[in-house]
């Protein structure tokens, strides 16, 4: 509420005239103004045009009575001057840049040697920041290998890592349970279970590594989050989490682009190679809409080529069962 009242505040004083007064105009300024002096990114002019616009369809909704009262005291009443002709959209599910992709098996490779890395070399040099290095490293794998988003991973709690009956395989890791999905509008945090997969299973030893080994001389006894902070008392930040995700990355060269999210793109990705279910992964990453998840899809090269060969080996062998059938 705070963040969109500000984004009012902020039009009426460009436009130095009140809601009422408002035109189609000021509103083509106001964003021209945004997109090209100021540079601001496609979701930051979205979420702008949003606010204004539920702004607007609530002071004139005749419900509430605003316009009536406006054209009483001054002689003028508000209209809605963000109209689909006037105002960015939504062209597709995304708005990310382009370079907002998956990571590539080589990438992420590098990627968790190089956080590997870190921990050894500060361990060797005898210094204190090996387990939080080691933390680092360990929230970056859970989060590919359970395709869990920055915020999802960096809350869970002891108790959300579960054992799966029809896995006793993976342990007492064959589940982990979201308690802090990403919420629709205007809704609770949205919960989900997430099994673990037999092409992550090296995940498991990581995480039971962590929390058997690592975690106890790290953390209070009192606490129960699974990536307790320097002070134990909270979860790791979320700013903590993204600079030290952002070092490793930096360290092992990768681009800019590649960000803590790619790890959940990578995820759906690489299930897909695998020949997962597409519904089955939809559930698992926890997407209301089967196109959201299609769009986290980054399929190699190599995938595609199997899969085109595999289709000209079925049509080849098809055109010969119907040669003998003659």
């Amino acid at each position: 509420m705070e963040g969109r009242r500000s984004t009012v505040m902020r039009f009426r004083r460009f436009a130095e005239a009140y809601p009422w007064q408002w035109t189609a105009s000021v509103v083509d300024e106001f964003f021209l103004e945004l997109r090209a002096v100021k540079g601001a990114a496609r979701s930051t002019v979205l979420g702008y045009q949003n606010a204004l616009r539920m702004f607007l369809e609530y002071l004139t909704d005749p419900a509430y009575g605003w316009g009536e009262q406006c054209w009483e005291r001054f002689g003028e009443h508000p209209a809605q001057v963000f109209h689909e002709w006037n105002t960015a959209r939504h062209a597709q599910d995304a708005v990310a840049t382009p370079g907002k992709r998956p990571y590539t098996r080589d990438e992420l490779e590098d990627l968790f040697d190089c956080a590997d890395d870190r921990v050894l070399r500060i361990r060797q040099a005898g210094a204190k920041g090996w387990i939080p290095a080691f933390r680092t490293a360990t929230i970056m794998k859970v989060a590919y290998a359970w395709g869990l988003r920055r915020n999802e991973v960096r809350c869970l709690d002891l108790v959300d890592i579960a054992t799966n009956p029809r896995a006793p395989q993976f342990g007492n890791a064959g589940i982990i349970y979201v308690r802090h999905g990403k919420a629709m509008r205007g809704s609770p945090p949205k919960r989900r279970s997430v099994l673990t997969v037999p092409e992550f299973d090296w995940a498991v030893e990581c995480l039971r590594q962590w929390t058997d080994q690592v975690r106890p001389l790290y953390a209070p006894a009192r606490s129960t989050w699974l990536w307790p902070s320097e002070r134990g008392t909270a979860a790791i930040a979320a700013d903590s989490l993204s600079r030290a995700f952002n070092e490793v990355k930096r360290e092992a060269g990768l681009d800019d682009d590649l960000d803590f999210h790619s790890l959940r793109r990578s995820y759906v990705t690489h299930l897909i190679e695998a020949g997962y279910d597409a519904f089955f992964i939809q559930q698992q990453v926890g997407h209301e809409h089967a196109s959201t998840t299609s769009i986290y899809t980054g399929l190699s090269p190599d995938y595609r080529a199997r899969v085109v060969d595999g289709a000209i080996h079925r049509m080849a062998a098809a055109a010969m069962t119907t040669s003998k059938e003659y």
